[in-house]
């Protein structure tokens, strides 16, 4: 959606939110206009005044429903689901199902940076410090009881997953992602079975992680999160712990802390089986997603030469994929 479209919806969304905040906190409270927030790649995202509060209200588009990554009803659920927890989310402060649907949430502050990707970059110590505390924080998510969260389909399992990015790669030109097939091939000929299914966030890294310093104050984005394998999302993060693995979009830190030791905070010391299925996955779904991106800016649907500089990323990490499976 343009700018100028995203600031007429927010002229006719903002008079809705006013009138249920005011419902909820007083006829008096002062609401301010909605203000277009950078960033999120799902539903519009926009900042206001509450009296003394600041929030985020995120929005379904205008002609879209509360479906997919556009359903912004399921992200609320998961908020508040989770606001009892030790997971750090934002607190909901008030929900609107009358389509376009939309919700407000505390505007948490923090920086949520991907070390390795974004800018300005993050001082190496401070992008390790934080690592380590995402890494700490993961196993309290997946031990939230699935009986607090309102789950509303069956688990994942890895051949889920699997079959869930084939589905995304299948739709890019295998000119763009040499060697997917070959590593497509290798994590189908042995899918580990699932193991006891948990809270997944599904995009789980510094970049959906709000910190202070290094305290992670808030995990944002639950667009599409589920019940599935723990496993899936610890290989996913680690994906983004070594800059090598994106030549030409990313960085090396230096510092940051190995696999083995972000592994063993999540498993305080212990063990996972079969890990290395699951950080191969982790790289043929970033492939996939980036081959995605590329496909649609060199079709014409949304221009963007930065997305030029993905092929070598896209080659490594298809290659170091297939290096995990041996």
């Amino acid at each position: 959606m343009s700018e100028q479209a995203a600031l007429g919806h927010a002229d006719a969304l903002g008079p809705r939110v006013a009138a249920t905040l005011r419902a909820s906190q007083g006829d008096d409270l002062e609401v301010g206009a909605l203000s277009i927030m950078p960033g999120g790649h799902s539903g519009l995202t926009y900042r206001l005044t509450a009296g003394a509060q600041d929030l985020v209200v995120k929005a379904v588009p205008p002609g879209q429903r509360s479906m997919g990554r556009h359903d912004m009803l399921r992200q609320a659920r998961i908020l508040q689901a989770l606001a009892d927890t030790d997971v750090p989310v934002p607190v909901v402060q008030a929900v609107d199902e009358q389509e376009p649907a939309w919700f407000a949430m505390d505007l948490v502050a923090g920086e949520s940076l991907e070390p390795v990707l974004d800018d300005p970059p993050v001082e190496p110590a401070l992008a390790a410090a934080r690592m380590r505390r995402a890494a700490e924080v993961l196993p309290v998510m997946h031990a939230v009881p699935a009986a607090m969260l309102p789950v509303d389909g069956p688990p994942l399992t890895p051949a889920d997953e699997l079959a869930r990015w084939i589905r995304t790669m299948d739709a890019v030109p295998p000119e763009l992602v040499p060697e997917a097939g070959r590593l497509q091939a290798k994590l189908a000929a042995d899918v580990p079975d699932g193991v006891e299914p948990v809270l997944v966030h599904g995009d789980y890294r510094l970049g959906n992680i709000l910190s202070l310093h290094a305290d992670p104050v808030a995990v944002i984005d639950w667009e599409i999160w589920s019940i599935g394998d723990p496993r899936v999302e610890l290989g996913w993060f680690l994906v983004f712990a070594d800059g090598t693995n994106f030549p030409g979009v990313g960085r090396e830190v230096p510092g940051l802390p190995a696999e083995d030791e972000l592994v063993g905070l999540y498993t305080a010391g212990g063990r996972l089986d079969l890990l290395e299925w699951f950080n191969a996955l982790g790289r043929f779904k970033m492939a996939a997603i980036m081959g995605h991106n590329l496909r649609r800016h060199r079709e014409g649907r949304h221009h963007d030469p930065a997305q030029e500089k993905l092929p070598a990323t896209i080659g490594r990490l298809l290659e170091s994929g297939l290096e995990r499976l041996g």
